[in-house]
């Protein structure tokens, strides 16, 4: 059997709006500033393999595509997975269990997301509109004979059967947005980012996070599932492009390179009914507590979740007893953006980048998924 794992070092790319200044990175580009940046921030790392998630990305394995760029060594493999919105964190857990297993000592995980260039998708309209075939920007989440409202409708059926008013959820996105702000203004987000050149300039900075954006100014916002409803593109998260990677060691080896970090303490993912995907992350971590009896989502330094939806928030907050304090400190997805299959391995950078420099404390990594599923990911800081 293995050891414990140990989350050793965390980076990721600016996040930059759709089109915007990343625009002309594929995803494996994005990925491999990531996994380079790893590689030379702890020289020697030679992973067992590199994980990571993409979910509207154009296939051909782009993590092994990645390391190829980053210049990793050829006899590390590399390996793409989706698990859409969760597929980051799911990466950095797969990580963590194969070192729990002894299948390897050192991995990358993370995940990756170009937006600008994801392809449209040419099948048989899935869309609800009627007959034929045409272009259009998913896959459907769920197969026939099962709802698949898409996230944004489903988030308006959760605002509406929980009553969970306009006015909260744009407080709610307003406070993202003053969060990710003040963090970028501090200059907190620094260590974690990996600058990215594009066109001979560098982007270094995220570009979502917008100064002044109140309540007041999201009020006036007009609805975008139906007419009258509550979810607006103020309260939603900003399609991104980005990527996100961890180092993930044994504990000895981690110990022997004199190196710190997160322990991976357990993990849960779970599904749900797929017309219900933003109560996931509840779900998840209900199970994480049944399964862990002395673990209490409430009693946790920080929760980093993927803030897709205000409503999705606020939800995970209520039902799971949350102080929205220590929820997504520096702001999440709705300011800072959301490149799907990243999001996930943005929260554990940003547990890393929070928790691991004051020594001490634990965070929970939650992440509600399209389909109808939940991923929730408990960590330590690890003792000397």
């Amino acid at each position: 059997m293995g050891e414990r794992a140990v989350v050793v070092d965390a980076c990721r790319t600016p996040l930059a709006r759709l089109d915007g200044g990343l625009c002309d990175l594929a995803v494996d580009d994005l990925a491999a500033e990531v996994v380079g940046a790893l590689c030379a921030r702890v020289p020697g790392t030679v992973p067992d393999d590199v994980i990571l998630a993409a979910a509207a990305g154009p296939g051909g394995n782009p993590a092994r595509r990645a390391l190829l760029a980053a210049g990793v060594d050829t006899r590390v493999p590399g390996i793409t997975l989706d698990r859409q919105c969760g597929g980051g964190l799911d990466a950095v857990v797969l990580a963590c269990r194969l070192v729990e297993a002894g299948a390897g000592r050192v991995y990358i995980a993370g995940g990756a997301e170009s937006a600008s260039t994801s392809p449209l998708r040419d099948t048989p309209s899935r869309d609800r509109r009627p007959g034929g075939r045409g272009f259009f920007p998913r896959r459907a989440f769920a197969p026939d004979g099962h709802d698949d409202p898409g996230m944004a409708a489903s988030a308006e059926d959760l605002a509406r059967t929980r009553g969970l008013s306009r006015e909260r959820q744009d407080a709610f996105a307003a406070e993202s947005h003053a969060r990710a702000c003040a963090a970028r203004e501090a200059q907190r987000f620094d260590r974690e980012i990996v600058p990215c050149s594009r066109g001979g300039s560098e982007v270094a900075v995220d570009e979502c996070p917008r100064p002044g954006l109140t309540a007041d100014r999201m009020a006036r916002m007009p609805p975008i599932v139906r007419r009258g409803g509550s979810v607006t593109a103020g309260n939603s998260s900003q399609i991104a492009d980005g990527a996100a990677a961890v180092l993930v060691m044994a504990e000895s080896e981690a110990r022997a390179r004199g190196l710190s970090g997160l322990v991976h303490r357990d993990s849960v993912t779970v599904g749900v009914e797929p017309r219900f995907p933003n109560l996931g992350a509840i779900a998840a971590a209900q199970a994480l507590g049944r399964r862990n009896p002395g673990f209490d989502p409430a009693a946790v330094t920080e929760v980093a979740m993927t803030e897709a939806f205000a409503a999705q928030m606020l939800a995970t907050v209520d039902d799971l007893g949350l102080d929205p304090v220590r929820v997504n400190p520096c702001g999440g997805a709705i300011a800072l953006g959301h490149p799907w299959g990243a999001s996930g391995a943005i929260q554990v950078v940003r547990l890393a980048a929070d928790l691991a420099p004051a020594g001490e404390g634990s965070g929970l990594a939650l992440a509600a998924i399209a389909g109808g599923m939940g991923t929730a990911a408990w960590f330590e800081v690890l003792a000397p």
